[in-house]
C-alpha cells in the first residue's frame, strides 16, 4: 500500500509514468495474448485465403478482412512490448512513430469490419429482398478497398508528420504524448475524435441492429414461421458481434477520449493514462475473440475446426489404443517369464 502511496506521489510530481512493475505486468500479458493470437490468427489466414472459393458472398470479403486486420494488429504486439522494456529513444521513436500508428490502424479496421459484418446480416435478416447492391461481392470489395485506403492514408501521415516535426532523440519520456510537437499533437487530437465518432456509429449500428433482429425474430416466432430457429442464430450471432465489441472497444473510448484532452494535467493525467492502458489492453484481446465470430458466421470454418478435432481424436484414440497393446504386451511377457520361472523352480 506504501508502494502504491510513493508511486502515485511520484507520477503527480513528474507527471510521467515511470512504475515498472506495472509496464512488466503489461509485457507478459501482450506476450501472452501474441503466442496465443499469433498461431490462431495465422491458421484462420491460411484456411481463408488457401480456400479454392474465395468470394461466395460478401460476408466472406469482411471476414477475410477482419481476419487480415487482426493477424497485422498481432504483429504490431512486439514493437509495442519492447517499448515497454527499454528505455531506448531508438525504440522509443520506432513505436511512436509506426507501432502506435499500426496498432490503431488495425484496431479501427477491426471495428469497421464488425460493423460492415453486422449490416451485412441486418441486411439478410430484416430486408432480404431489399438493397441487394450493398450485398453483393463486388461492392464489399470497393467498401474494403476504401476503408483500408482511408485507414492507411491516416496513419502515413500520422507518422510522416511525427518524424518531420521531432528534432531530437534524447527525451526518455514512457509514453508518446510528450515528444509531440504542437503540429502533431493537433493532427493527433483531430484523429482521436474522428476515431470516437467511428466507434460511436458503429456501436449506436451494433445496438440498433440486434434491436431489429430480435423483433424480427419475435414476429416470426408469433407468426409461428418455419424460419424462426434460422432466426434465433441469427441473432444469436448479431449478440455475440455486440458482446465482443462492447468488451473489447467500449472500455478504450470511456478511456481515450479523456485523456487525449487532459494528458498533460498532473493531477488526472498518470490516473487517465493507467486506465487507457489497460482498456488497449483489453482491446487487443480481441484478436483471441474474433476466430469465435469465424466459428459462427463461417459454415466452412466450422465444417473444418469440426474435422481437425475429429482427426486428432482419432489420432489421439489409435495413440491410446496402441500405448494399451504395448502395455498389455508387456504384461502378458512379465507374467509368462514368471510362469516359467515358476516351473523351473518346481
Amino acid at each position: 500500500m506504501s508502494d502504491l502511496k510513493n508511486m502515485t506521489s511520484t507520477l503527480s510530481q513528474t507527471c510521467d509514468v515511470v512504475a515498472t512493475s506495472v509496464n512488466s505486468f503489461f509485457m507478459l500479458v501482450y506476450s501472452l495474448v501474441f503466442l496465443v493470437g499469433l498461431p490462431l490468427n495465422g491458421f484462420i489466414m491460411k484456411f481463408y485465403f488457401r480456400r479454392q472459393q474465395q468470394t461466395l458472398s460478401s460476408l466472406m470479403v469482411y471476414l477475410k478482412n477482419l481476419t487480415a486486420a487482426d493477424f497485422l494488429l498481432c504483429l504490431s504486439l512486439p514493437l509495442r512490448i519492447t517499448f515497454y522494456a527499454s528505455k531506448s529513444a531508438v525504440v522509443q521513436q520506432l513505436y511512436c512513430s509506426f507501432g502506435a500508428s499500426a496498432l490503431l490502424l488495425n484496431m479501427y479496421a477491426s471495428i469497421l469490419f464488425m460493423g460492415y459484418i453486422a449490416v451485412n446480416r441486418y441486411l439478410k435478416i430484416v430486408h432480404p429482398s431489399g438493397i441487394r447492391v450493398l450485398q453483393t461481392v463486388r461492392t464489399a470489395h470497393i467498401i474494403s478497398a476504401v476503408t483500408w485506403v482511408f485507414l492507411l492514408a491516416t496513419a502515413i501521415s500520422y507518422s510522416s508528420l511525427y518524424l518531420m516535426t521531432q528534432e531530437s532523440l534524447t527525451s526518455n519520456s514512457s509514453r508518446c504524448d510528450p515528444l509531440f510537437s504542437e503540429s502533431v499533437k493537433s493532427f493527433f487530437t483531430i484523429i482521436q475524435v474522428l476515431s470516437a465518432i467511428i466507434f460511436l456509429v458503429v456501436f449506436i449500428s451494433l445496438v440498433f441492429f440486434y434491436y431489429s433482429t430480435s423483433r424480427r425474430v419475435l414476429q416470426a416466432q408469433q407468426s409461428q414461421l418455419a424460419s424462426s430457429e434460422k432466426l434465433l442464430k441469427s441473432r444469436r450471432n448479431m449478440l455475440l458481434l455486440v458482446s465482443i465489441f462492447c468488451v473489447c472497444f467500449v472500455p478504450y473510448h470511456l478511456a481515450r477520449l479523456p485523456f487525449t484532452f487532459l494528458w498533460r494535467n498532473c493531477t488526472v493525467g498518470p490516473v487517465l493514462y493507467y486506465l487507457k492502458e489497460v482498456s488497449t489492453m483489453v482491446s487487443v484481446f480481441n484478436i483471441c475473440l474474433d476466430p469465435v465470430v469465424y466459428f459462427y458466421l463461417c459454415k466452412a470454418f466450422r465444417a473444418k475446426v469440426r474435422k481437425l478435432s475429429r482427426r486428432a481424436n482419432i489420432q489421439q484414440a489409435s495413440e491410446e489404443s496402441e500405448s494399451s497393446k504395448e502395455q498389455f504386451g508387456i504384461v502378458t511377457s512379465t507374467s509368462q517369464t514368471n510362469e516359467l520361472l515358476c516351473q523351473h523352480t518346481h
